[in-house]
């Protein structure tokens, strides 16, 4: 069945969005059960879905004086909130009310209000290894022989909640795992499972998570800056299987932050001599991220986004020295609300000096729940479209990453703007809608 554009025109075989959305999430942490609550207060209407683009947003369609700017999820076809059902794996015990108590990240009031809901969602046991993550000690943890004796039962709990719902997306939102880098066992998928079966230590937990998922036809999207989907094998399972996967590291807080500022100094061609980052959370992902092992992960996904925004190679007088440095300590007071100080040297006219100081106290969970919902909902709608679905990399997503994943060979995008237009033209492109250049010439001849 196609689905209409807005002008009468036919797309190209979207399939609508019929029936369950199952959203299967690894970690019952602060963003999933921030997540798991939002969604069913918001179904309920006690509370709106703001920071959600799906939602939330527009999108304007033909010319300006058109007047024409629909809310996205009534322009192309999203699952509706009232169609999605969760489950998922934790190495913990609770269920997804005492994780959320746990997480302190929503009131007491707003929790009691969905306790029954939030209650009958039981975590299955999960895939993990204590080398990966130093400063967790799982409790529910699945056994087996072999990495490739757990995939096979996470290809068992994907295929078992499959025959319950209409589509499946499987969301990493699981701890930041140990620096690792791409190995030989990485390079194809014959590779990729010979080494599960020789229980290669370059294999870590969320790439067999990935790996299950991705095997079974499903969406892959990994919120945290582990070595995951980013690797030639899952690159190829993904076309293979028809099973779109993106970036990596929800685009939160301070990154957020330097993807709007950053673009702002280039284009009006102010240098950056220096930028020093510095975090305090108190989190698990805090606590996780206390560990060098783990810090290093999340710092190489933080480091790299000023280098590809600013262009330092072709503006040399401008950037080829900058300075960036990328901090984040443990305090356990702040529990989620994290706070993110920025000192950005700048320097314009003749090499005079300026400062911009910026302190982002932010709320953690609040900032990636959102970003998590839209995602899994643009990567089911990315399956169910023959133009998207084949290609594996959802470079049109990187709206939402600190590490966008491209084809191989090709720099990330990182200015939040041209990633908006870029998000924005792919929904008009499979729409059969015409895109929007900002030219605007035509108004004036």
């Amino acid at each position: 069945m196609a689905v209409e554009a807005q002008g009468g025109q036919k797309t190209a075989g979207i399939k609508p969005a019929t029936g369950k959305l199952g959203i299967m999430v690894v970690g019952m942490g602060a963003v999933a059960t921030t997540l798991i609550a939002g969604v069913e207060a918001v179904r309920r209407g006690l509370a709106k879905p703001i920071g959600s683009l799906t939602q939330m947003g527009t999108i304007r369609l033909g010319k300006r004086t058109d007047g024409n700017s629909p809310l996205i999820k009534d322009f192309v076809p999203l699952a509706s909130l009232d169609d999605i059902v969760f489950t998922g794996w934790d190495i913990f015990d609770d269920n997804v009310y005492e994780a959320a108590a746990h997480a302190k990240v929503l009131d007491h009031d707003h929790l009691q209000q969905i306790r029954p809901f939030l209650e009958a969602i039981q975590p299955m046991p999960a895939v993990f290894d204590q080398h990966y993550v130093k400063r967790l000690n799982g409790t529910r943890v699945k056994k087996g022989k072999h990495k490739c004796d757990l995939a096979q039962q996470v290809i068992a709990d994907i295929q078992n909640f499959q025959k319950t719902v209409d589509r499946v997306v499987v969301l990493w939102a699981g701890s930041t795992e140990i620096y690792l880098e791409p190995t030989e066992v990485h390079q194809s998928i014959a590779a990729f499972e010979k080494g599960m079966v020789d229980n290669d230590p370059s294999i870590a937990p969320s790439q067999i998570y990935a790996y299950a998922a991705l095997k079974c036809g499903v969406p892959f999207a990994n919120g945290a800056p582990n070595l995951t989907v980013d690797l030639p094998c899952m690159v190829e399972l993904s076309r293979q299987n028809s099973a779109p996967i993106t970036g990596k590291d929800f685009k939160t807080g301070q990154t957020f932050m330097k993807t709007v500022l950053a673009p702002a100094f280039k284009a009006r061609m102010l240098g950056v001599s220096g930028w020093y980052s510095t975090n305090i959370l108190g989190n698990r992902d805090g606590e996780v991220l206390d560990d060098p092992e783990s810090f290093k992960t999340k710092e190489e996904s933080k480091l790299g986004v000023l280098d590809y925004i600013l262009q330092p190679e072709l503006y040399p007088d401008l950037y080829k020295d900058i300075y960036h440095k990328v901090r984040i300590n443990y305090y356990p007071p702040r529990g989620d609300n994290k706070e993110g100080w920025d000192n950005i040297d700048i320097f314009g006219w003749l090499g005079y000096p300026m400062q911009i100081k910026v302190d982002f106290l932010c709320r953690d969970s609040i900032l990636a729940a959102p970003i998590a919902l839209d995602l899994v909902l643009f990567l089911d709608l990315a399956k169910r479209t023959p133009q998207l679905a084949n290609i594996g990399i959802q470079e049109w997503l990187s709206f939402y990453w600190k590490s966008p994943q491209t084809a191989p060979g090709l720099y990330p995008e990182h200015d939040l703007f041209i990633q908006l237009m870029k998000l924005k033209n792919t929904l008009r492109h499979i729409m059969g809608e015409d895109l929007i250049t900002h030219l605007g010439l035509e108004y004036y001849d």
